[in-house]
């Protein structure tokens, strides 16, 4: 059977899974993707040389939902999974529903760089703000960057933003790194509504995913009729 597929997938709290949990709730909060990316990896993981082809979101503590393009197979025996076709029917001006956790960044080049230097968007946009006024400012400036960026990501993947767009959190997610500075992710919640204008686009994004980050956690927008 082909894909993609959409997975509800819990770890089991029987005897044999326990410590994988324990490890899990215990672990700091930047931490906790790691873990869970090693673990959902299981799933997908039947070859060395296979590249990530799902995304995947913490619904709640041990709780995840998985897009992927393979079905997933526990050969571990460590995951309760409900498993269907990822089928949605959308068509040219339907509205939709939507939430997205995302790492939104954005290329900026400096004169002496050969390639752009990815920054989170609401870092980027606080950088030309005076450091006295960045605090009062960083709630309204999160909104419109978020808003934005999204929009474009609309242009470019079959989709336009209805007004009720709005950042609903943000946080940072740190992930150490071997002998390196520790991987800094700035992170929106954000939700809103999308009116369709090219359903295979948007289906096709929906699929790769939303911003940096995908392999973390990020970038699975869900969608539902409005």
């Amino acid at each position: 059977m082909s894909g993609p597929f959409l997975s509800r997938v819990s770890l089991r709290r029987d005897l044999s899974t326990r410590v994988v949990a324990g490890l899990i709730d215990k672990s700091l909060n930047n931490e906790r993707e790691l873990v869970a990316h090693s673990l959902l990896w299981t799933l997908f993981g039947d070859d060395p040389e296979r590249k990530r082809d799902f995304l995947w979101l913490e619904t709640e503590p041990r709780h995840y939902l998985i897009l992927s393009e393979r079905e997933a197979v526990d050969r571990h025996n460590l995951f309760n999974i409900e498993t269907k076709l990822f089928q949605l029917s959308v068509k040219k001006g339907d509205y939709l529903n939507f939430s997205l956790r995302a790492n939104a960044t954005i290329a900026r080049k400096l004169p002496e760089q050969k390639r752009g230097v990815r920054h989170d968007i609401v870092m980027n946009a606080l950088y030309k703000i005076p450091k006295e006024e960045r605090s009062l400012k960083r709630d309204i400036l999160t909104q419109k960057v978020g808003c934005e960026w999204l929009a474009h990501q609309g242009e470019l993947s079959g989709f336009e933003l209805s007004e009720d767009f709005f950042v609903t959190s943000t946080s940072v997610l740190s992930l150490a790194r071997k002998y390196k500075k520790p991987a800094i992710f700035g992170v929106m919640e954000m939700r809103g509504t999308l009116k369709v204008t090219d359903p295979e686009k948007l289906l096709n994004k929906v699929r790769s995913g939303f911003g940096r980050a995908r392999a973390f956690g990020c970038g699975l927008m869900l969608i539902k009729p409005a």
